[in-house]
């Protein structure tokens, strides 16, 4: 179905995951963390570019893996993204929530 976000139509399923990361980008990345009460800073989009990359190698995303990265540790995973933060990270990366994720 289509959703407007930041100005532009984009596709999204059910929960609202994009169902084309081509057409993520940084202001549909904003107005979706907001609809959640995050504000994104500069860390978070390095965590979210990351999750991007993973997930056009075709890398299966877990928690644990995203930890083991380099990037994030878990810690400061859950305190970038609270409730959820495989699930939260992945809708505001614009990519599919992964099957790790019920």
């Amino acid at each position: 179905m289509e959703k407007i976000i930041a100005g532009k139509n984009v596709n999204v399923d059910a929960e609202g995951y994009l169902t084309d990361m081509k057409e993520w980008n940084e202001d549909i990345a904003r107005e979706i963390a907001k609809e959640v009460a995050i504000e994104l800073t500069p860390r978070h989009f390095e965590v979210l570019n990351f999750l991007r990359e993973q997930q056009q190698k075709d890398v299966a995303l877990s928690i644990r893996g995203v930890g083991n990265s380099g990037v994030v540790d878990i810690k400061e995973f859950y305190q970038l993204f609270p409730k959820g933060p495989l699930k939260l990270s992945s809708k505001i990366a614009g990519i599919p929530k992964p099957k790790s994720c019920i």
